[in-house]
């Protein structure tokens, strides 16, 4: 997912670097919403470490 991440900022850059602002624009929304998921998922598992479940890889 992080891979896919990268790859929507990079897109988002050189679209609108290019002049292409209606497909920068979506690579950016795409990259924003997969980087809360991300944040998310990250927030859940530190809370659950700190609560000592041992449900962690």
């Amino acid at each position: 997912m992080l891979q896919l991440l990268i790859i929507l900022i990079i897109v988002a850059v050189v679209a609108g670097a290019m002049g292409f602002t209606g497909i920068s624009a979506g690579a950016a929304t795409a990259a924003k919403i997969i980087f809360f998921i991300m944040l998310i998922g990250i927030v859940i598992l530190l809370v659950l470490a700190m609560m000592g479940l041992a449900i962690i890889f």
